[in-house]
């Protein structure tokens, strides 16, 4: 048996570089795809609010679902570099099909099905290698979240930006081909620079065969299959969303009752904080459903100041706001964690979380208070001030997520615990899209943003109270968490 070889600080940085840069662009080609979506289903499919809600719902919950069996693949079967790898390839796959395939629902479903299954098995194996890079170093690890998830928000912000202004002027085939592009570029310079992950001695690949390959790729076409049928289908859709949450839980039981006696408090810690933080992507969800037709029909796009215009923002670029604020705001946290911990005062995981539900309440209030007296023509410096404050929840809630599996959770169970902690973030974007229908289509008989009130005033109170129940359980087991 060789001895394992333990990796220099400098090979971990280059290793985690690799890993950086495919997230980067597929960050690139995700997000951009994702600020043509809305307004391609809502403009040149021609979908109700509610149908677009709903498809919209459906598909992020099998985007974040999927990485329950992506994980696993990654663990078990054939790695995470080359689960990864696959994965990169699917997404790739589904933004050419959005740009070359027929405009209609039917083939708008092949497309996310393709790109749901290529996110779950990219997802949870990106971040397990990240993870297994700095494995044993738990003081570093939330540094080196908050740094890798302001560093693939770089790609987001161009993306968002660059898309829908290609969507304007060249039509959102022309948007669409870009994001593969972008993948692609990925893909090839992974491809050349692996060899700094070989050194780090991630995992066994004499376990990992030909045969494996070939069986995980025709599994994922099956996988597009179902995912089709799932999105074609609102009633299947509902029924494998209950399924799901189901099946998280009884996998968390079960390993609960496998685990060690002495792991079993550290799985408690992550199951409560992996709840918590997913309930913030039930307002996420609003960014792409109820945000996006929000701003499309009652914001103004023209950024004025002392009543000269600065810039213009289309519908979908609002979106960017968010990877903006991610990446202004990351090297601030991530800089205050450092501070605080050295003078052993870094507030835990659950304390950072409360604030962050906080913050959300205000963007939510914000956005309410504009709505109710905007008129038709809100001012985009209110979702500016929005977007900034739930971009600070983000971090301090959904943000944290990994790193809570990646502290709490036993090394040989990360990939899955990871999947399942992203499965949970779908569920909660199926539910937001669910909450964002509170607004129909009846509902435009009332006068331009005011039908919106109820919603963000909705949002902001229940962020409220996830924020005063949380400060109620910290008092009552600060100990324990």
């Amino acid at each position: 048996m060789q001895p394992k070889i333990v990796p220099t600080s400098l090979q971990r940085h280059r290793g985690f570089s690799v890993v950086l840069a495919i997230e980067l662009w597929e960050r690139f080609g995700f997000y951009g795809m994702q600020a043509v979506l809305t307004i391609f289903m809502v403009e040149q499919l021609h979908l109700s609010d509610y149908r677009v809600n709903m498809l919209l719902g459906a598909s992020s919950a099998l985007m974040y679902i999927m990485p329950v069996l992506g994980g696993a693949l990654g663990d078990r079967v054939i790695g995470s570099r080359r689960a990864m790898l696959v994965g990169a390839l699917g997404l790739m796959l589904g933004y050419v099909c959005l740009a070359l395939l027929p405009q209609s629902l039917t083939y708008l479903c092949i497309s996310l099905s393709f790109i749901s299954v290529g996110n779950g098995l990219f997802k949870p194996n990106a971040g397990n290698i990240v993870r297994k890079i700095y494995e044993g170093d738990n003081e570093l690890l939330d540094t080196i979240f908050t740094i890798y998830y302001m560093c693939v928000n770089i790609g987001s912000t161009i993306s968002i930006l660059l898309m829908p202004w290609i969507q304007s002027y060249f039509g959102p085939r022309s948007a669409f081909l870009f994001c593969a592009i972008g993948l692609l570029i990925g893909i090839l310079y992974y491809c050349i620079k692996s060899s700094h992950l070989d050194i780090l001695n991630l995992e066994n690949y004499k376990k990992k065969n030909t045969k494996n390959i070939i069986s995980v790729i025709f599994g994922a076409f099956l996988s597009v299959i179902v995912c089709n049928v799932i999105l074609q289908n609102a009633w299947v859709a509902q029924k494998g969303i209950i399924l799901s949450a189901t099946l998280v839980f009884l996998f968390w039981i079960f390993i609960y009752i496998k685990s060690k006696e002495e792991e079993r408090k550290k799985l408690i810690i992550s199951y409560f904080l992996s709840i918590l933080g997913s309930f913030y992507y039930i307002f996420y969800q609003q960014s792409i459903t109820s945000l996006t037709l929000y701003t499309m029909r009652d914001v103004s796009g023209d950024f004025t100041l002392c009543g000269k215009t600065l810039w213009h923002f289309t519908p979908g670029q609002f979106q960017s706001l968010n990877p903006m604020w991610i990446l202004l705001l990351s090297p601030l946290l991530a800089w205050l964690y450092q501070k605080i911990g050295k003078i052993q005062k870094n507030p835990s995981i659950l304390q950072k979380m409360l604030i962050g539900y906080g913050v959300l309440s205000l963007a939510f209030y914000l956005w309410w208070q504009s709505s109710l007296k905007g008129g038709n023509h809100i001012s985009p410096w209110v979702m500016v001030g929005g977007y900034g404050c739930m971009s600070m929840a983000e971090l301090l809630t959904g943000g944290l997520g990994l790193a809570v599996v990646a502290r709490y959770t036993p090394a040989r169970l990360g990939g899955v615990v990871s999947g399942s902690v992203y499965a949970l973030w779908g569920i909660a974007m199926y539910v937001g899209s669910i909450i964002a229908n509170l607004v129909s289509d009846s509902s435009r008989t009332l006068i331009g943003a005011a039908i919106y009130a109820d919603l963000f005033r909705e949002l902001c109170f229940a962020s409220m109270i996830i924020f005063l129940s949380g400060i109620v359980l910290h008092k009552l087991g600060g100990i324990f968490f």
